[in-house]
């Protein structure tokens, strides 16, 4: 099930940004949520490997990543030794991938929301963020899946964990997955933007071809939240102030360049 909250006020965005449950075996607060900002409420949930290669992403994927990693392999020699490395070091660099980016931090989340390369739209359409739920998402794992994570004490992948449980095979992992069900895997810490966007991914099997589908039959905590169009210069002011912009987000001299463009933007 997939509930939709509108938002047309600050104050309704405040519960987003506070949505964590009291741990009483921790005495603290946490959550197991993450988010995933889009410009415009209107686009599909989609891959950009879906995007690049259609209806024949299946048979072009391993073409793809053999080559990414034959040549990026002067980069970073580790890339040959994952399948699942070649994908998160691609994604980061524009490689058409069965990856979907999220992060752990709504303001994260917001801030993608928010940003448009033509700021001439910003109010021209509303925004929005998703919610999904990791802890709910392994529930949905195999068992063998669900085992390994409660043994590592997590409710996430790593990479090597990944690659460990599926062989390195993507064939496994579709085979595995089917149309039931897609891990969450964390990235590891191999540049600034991934730590500073508080990175996840949900790696989407083969078999699911429509994600909002899934996650409209398979879950029950997932949300969509939809931003008023009204409302996004005022949301993104506030980013601004609480320093979620482009020079933290894509740290180095081209988000520095994006956040000082809009920062002088004449509406």
């Amino acid at each position: 099930m997939i509930k939709e909250i509108r938002i047309t006020t600050l104050e309704e965005l405040m519960p987003l940004l506070a949505e964590q449950e009291y741990r009483p075996d921790l005495h603290r607060n946490r959550s197991s949520y993450i988010y995933r900002g889009m410009s415009d409420a209107s686009f599909k949930m989609v891959t950009s490997l879906t995007r690049n290669c259609k209806e024949l992403q299946r048979t072009l994927e391993p073409a793809i990543l053999e080559n990414f990693a034959k040549y990026a392999i002067l980069n970073d020699a580790s890339v040959a030794k994952s399948v699942w490395h070649q994908m998160i070091l691609g994604q980061h660099n524009g490689l058409p991938t069965r990856l979907l980016d999220w992060t752990h931090s709504p303001l994260v989340g917001l801030h993608f929301a928010t940003s448009e390369d033509n700021m001439e739209l910003m109010e021209s359409h509303d925004c929005m963020v998703w919610r999904i739920d990791m802890a709910e998402l392994v529930s949905l794992l195999p068992e063998r899946y669900r085992d390994y994570v409660n043994q590592k004490q997590t409710t996430i992948f790593s990479v090597d964990m990944l690659k460990e449980i599926t062989g390195n095979s993507l064939t496994r992992y579709d085979e595995d997955m089917k149309d039931q069900a897609m891990v969450i895997i964390e990235p590891p810490s191999m540049n600034p933007r991934i730590i500073n966007q508080y990175s996840f991914f949900s790696v989407v099997p083969m078999d699911i071809v429509d994600i909002e589908k899934f996650l409209e039959k398979r879950t029950q905590h997932t949300v969509k939240y939809v931003i008023d169009a009204s409302l996004r210069w005022r949301v993104r002011d506030m980013l601004d102030q609480l320093n979620i912009s482009e020079r933290i987000v894509y740290p180095g001299l081209d988000g520095l360049s994006k956040w000082i463009a809009r920062h002088y933007y004449v509406k």
